[in-house]
């Protein structure tokens, strides 16, 4: 009998689980067309929660350079919604922090230069660190200065040495992403300047958990993260929490703001009202991640009966947006295109390729109007008032929108 996998953070003994999704493909392995009678590569996808410091992750089971290629499939700049987002950010960001061009920011996991192109229209210097060729490229083609690497602790004391010290230093959906989180940390303690501060952005936990998000699980995302769980790495490394916002992205973010331990930034109440939020969930204890796994069996016991139905009423249903989160999704509930046609995606990179694991194949947009489907099945549901707007001329032949998280809904 194998021995249980540990902790990335503490090392503990992982034994507990959150739910165990099979074995799957990578979900940003969108397969070529000439590729089509290879085989997926599969892994388990395993997420567990720590009893010690209640670090909730999936087994790392998977190098990261398989996952974060120079193929890598996922571009930022695809959502409107997330544009704007970031867009805000940005403003609110040299705004509160008195940015200007004697300073600088610096993203890790810059993609695309997403965020970073209204940084460099502000006149404030920036660099990007990313670690996908292809992406990094799209960036620079943006005029988005972008190194190439990894982050971590070696690359930081890089960067410092180089005089690239960060009085802001960004990571947007990026932490969930990192194998080794106390390195990732580390980096961080090293990148800020006195006064620096490193603002990060992550889906929380405890909507994951109410919501039954578990779509979001997947090889590329090492951790799922709580107030409590990430207070307990950062204090190790110096880096202290003095502000949080609860933010709408990804069905339902934390931005956290840290500084140095001390750094002059005080502490704010949100601080203690998001942690209050999840003690009052029980994710201070291991026994609150219990009963997950049963509601995630309910999400594809009703997405599974509802497609059948539709098939026995001979109804066609297609998807749209092929989000990694649909891969997740697809795979757990043995999704094929007898069930799904097609799903429908803006992104260029994706197009013409096939889903993993499912291969279900991608189209562009305009399929949806070509094949005039009963139904859309939203993939990115936390996108879905924006895809729902752009695809109104389906009601015009009758079609409805499917979602399935946290619940199923046809409407």
């Amino acid at each position: 009998m194998s021995a249980a996998p540990t902790c990335q953070n503490c090392g503990a003994a992982l034994t507990r689980t959150l739910v165990d999704l099979g074995i799957q493909p990578l979900s940003n392995a969108y397969v070529r067309l000439q590729n089509a009678g290879v085989p997926d590569k599969v892994y388990p996808l395993h997420a567990r929660v720590c009893d010690v410091c209640l670090l909730v992750q999936v087994d790392r089971v998977v190098p990261p350079d398989e996952i974060f290629t120079e193929d890598y499939a996922y571009f930022s700049s695809y959502s409107e919604s997330w544009l704007a987002h970031c867009r805000a950010y940005v403003k609110m960001a040299i705004d509160r922090f008195d940015l200007g061009a004697n300073s600088n920011l610096v993203e890790i996991a810059s993609n695309d230069g997403y965020l970073l192109q209204y940084v460099v229209a502000a006149g404030v210097p920036c660099l990007g660190v990313e670690p996908s060729a292809n992406v990094a490229a799209a960036a620079r083609d943006k005029g988005i200065p972008t190194e190439v690497a990894f982050f971590g602790e070696a690359t930081a004391r890089r960067l410092v040495a180089e005089g690239r010290a960060a009085d802001l230093l960004v990571s947007n959906n990026v932490l969930a992403h990192v194998p080794d989180i106390k390195d990732f940390v580390a980096g961080v303690r090293i990148m800020l300047k006195p006064q620096g501060v490193y603002s990060v952005e992550f889906p929380h936990l405890l909507n994951l958990i109410e919501q039954v998000q578990f779509d979001t699980i997947y090889h590329e995302h090492f951790t799922y993260l709580s107030v409590l769980a990430i207070e307990r790495i950062f204090s190790t490394h110096g880096v202290r929490i003095f502000d949080i916002e609860e933010v709408p992205t990804h069905g339902g973010s934390l931005r956290v703001f840290a500084c140095l331990e001390d750094a002059n930034y005080e502490t704010s109440p949100n601080v203690a009202r998001i942690r209050g939020k999840e003690v009052a969930a029980e994710l201070d204890r291991p026994s609150g991640y219990s009963g997950f796994a049963r509601r995630v069996d309910k999400v594809r016991a009703d997405l599974l009966s509802f497609l059948d139905s539709a098939k026995k009423d001979g109804k066609r249903v297609a998807g749209y947006g092929a989000a990694a989160k649909g891969n997740t999704l697809f795979n757990y509930c043995g999704i094929a295109p007898a069930q799904i046609a097609f799903v429908a995606d803006r992104s260029a990179a994706k197009q013409g390729r096939l889903l993993p694991g499912s291969r279900i194949p991608v189209r562009a947009p305009d399929a949806i109007a070509e094949e005039r489907p009963d139904y859309v099945f939203i993939v990115p549901w936390n996108i879905r008032d924006e895809i729902v707007s752009q695809l109104s001329e389906i009601r015009g032949w009758g079609g409805r929108f499917v979602t399935a998280i946290p619940e199923l809904a046809v409407d």
